[in-house]
């Protein structure tokens, strides 16, 4: 099963399916390997760690779309991407939808900010006409090459018109045929619920570093019948953290003794990387190669 047959499957299950997010490709890799079955990567963390930026749209799609390319080749499971705005009009998000398939995302979601895009939980956020949303979605919608591409429309409605707005916006994207409408800031129990009834589709819960703490569990969320979890930042927060104790312990003590604990195994890190299938190629073409010199030379 390819990994966009495995994210329809996900989207589909009963269960609460948890999806860290990567901000590179080794955080990925770290993910796939500790036994994750799917990925997000979002704006928040690719921001972040191309730019060592708050994210308040800045980047373009082609880097997003090299961003995500360089994930989804580390990895052999599901990556579902964040798709801004669409970087633009409907020509433009012709562009990213074919960019980001060939990417090699499993999924995305475009919401319906005004451009630029800025993080759902950030303030000032503003959100374009819902005609003008639509028409977005559909231009992503008949893009699409590979019809298990997975795609969903966000709406910020809810801290900028209300929960009413918000629900009414996702019941249209649904109406349009999107696989997923996802409405932003409806975090707490009752939200999630209310969501679920009055809209079709799957529910994929936010659980953001930049949402601040939300009174909510997993044990919560799966009995309300959300279908994925989603951790966009925990990674990137995880890594600024770590990175930043073992150089404040480099410069305090001015020894690396006592960075040693923090960091990773050497044997460990190779093993992320995929050191000996490497070397084992280059032996591989090597001796082939001197194989057909050695007979060239026979004959």
């Amino acid at each position: 099963m390819n990994v966009r047959k495995k994210f329809k499957a996900i989207m589909a299950g009963k269960r609460l399916v948890l999806m860290p997010g990567a901000y590179d490709a080794l955080s990925a890799r770290i993910i796939e390997t500790e036994g994750f079955e799917g990925i997000v990567a979002g704006g928040y963390a690719a921001v972040g760690s191309m730019l060592a930026q708050a994210d308040m749209g800045q980047s373009n799609m082609r880097d997003f779309a090299d961003h995500y390319a360089r994930i989804c080749a580390a990895v052999e499971i599901p990556v579902y991407a964040d798709a801004d705005t669409g970087f633009g009009g409907v020509n433009n998000v012709r562009q990213m939808v074919r960019a980001f398939e060939a990417a090699g995302v499993a999924g995305f979601f475009i919401s319906d900010q005004v451009f630029p895009n800025r993080c759902g939980y950030l303030p000032g956020k503003q959100i374009v006409p819902v005609e003008q949303m639509l028409a977005k979605l559909n231009a992503a919608l008949d893009a699409r090459r590979d019809p298990d591409l997975f795609i969903a429309a966000r709406t910020d409605a809810f801290s900028v018109e209300g929960v009413d707005s918000a629900i009414a916006r996702c019941q249209l994207f649904m109406e349009a045929g999107a696989d997923m409408a996802k409405p932003m800031g409806l975090d707490t129990i009752p939200e999630i619920k209310r969501a679920l009834r009055e809209i079709t589709g799957p529910h994929m819960a936010t659980l953001s570093q930049a949402a601040g703490p939300k009174a909510r569990s997993l044990e919560e969320l799966e009995a309300a019948g959300v279908v994925a979890a989603t951790f966009p930042s925990i990674a990137l927060f995880a890594a600024a953290n770590s990175v930043r104790t073992v150089l404040r312990l480099l410069k305090s003590k001015n020894s690396l003794a006592p960075c040693q604990e923090h960091l990773i195994p050497l044997d460990d890190y190779y093993g992320l990387v995929g050191l000996k299938p490497l070397l084992a190629r280059e032996e591989n073409y090597d001796q082939a190669a001197a194989a057909l010199v050695q007979k060239r030379a026979a004959e």
